[in-house]
């Protein structure tokens, strides 16, 4: 369900998306209020679970992970045993950016982020051995074009 939330709230929230780093001070200039009403704005937000958390954003190029797989999976197995698991497999491989369970031909996509073809290999090996999968497709992306966490708000 939706919480509501008015222009202000609005204005924080882009500017939190912008740069979490910001003081108070900072983002109650940029949308033209004070430091306290911010601040409570804020904490309603994360109560409300608007805000889940705060965190850094890392160049994957620049710790070497230079090679982003859309991972695209059918399987024949839809039984809610076989699901856990699978999920299970998912959360546990910190190379699985996202993970997405889709209607239609393909059941899920993955957003895999490794060095290079050999890891996504090594990722591809360990995932089959794990959870009886019916067919995978991968698709290496040749340039990120957009890339972003900002939602809008």
């Amino acid at each position: 369900m939706a919480v509501r939330m008015d222009d202000m709230d609005r204005k924080i929230l882009a500017e939190l998306q912008a740069d979490a780093e910001q003081s108070l001070d900072e983002i109650a200039r940029k949308v033209g209020s004070s430091k306290t009403p911010v601040w409570n704005r804020i904490r309603r937000m994360k109560e409300a679970g608007v805000i889940t958390r705060q965190t850094a954003i890392l160049d994957p190029e620049a710790l070497g992970l230079e090679a982003c797989f859309f991972v695209l999976i059918r399987t024949s197995e839809h039984e809610a045993e076989w699901q856990r698991k699978f999920l299970k497999t998912l959360k546990e491989r910190p190379e699985v950016l996202e993970a997405h369970r889709l209607a239609g031909d393909i059941d899920y996509i993955l957003k895999v982020r490794v060095k290079n073809a050999r890891a996504y290999d090594t990722f591809y090996q360990a995932l089959i051995s794990e959870v009886k999968i019916y067919n995978v497709t991968a698709l290496l992306s040749m340039e990120e074009i957009k890339s972003t966490t900002v939602l809008p708000v």
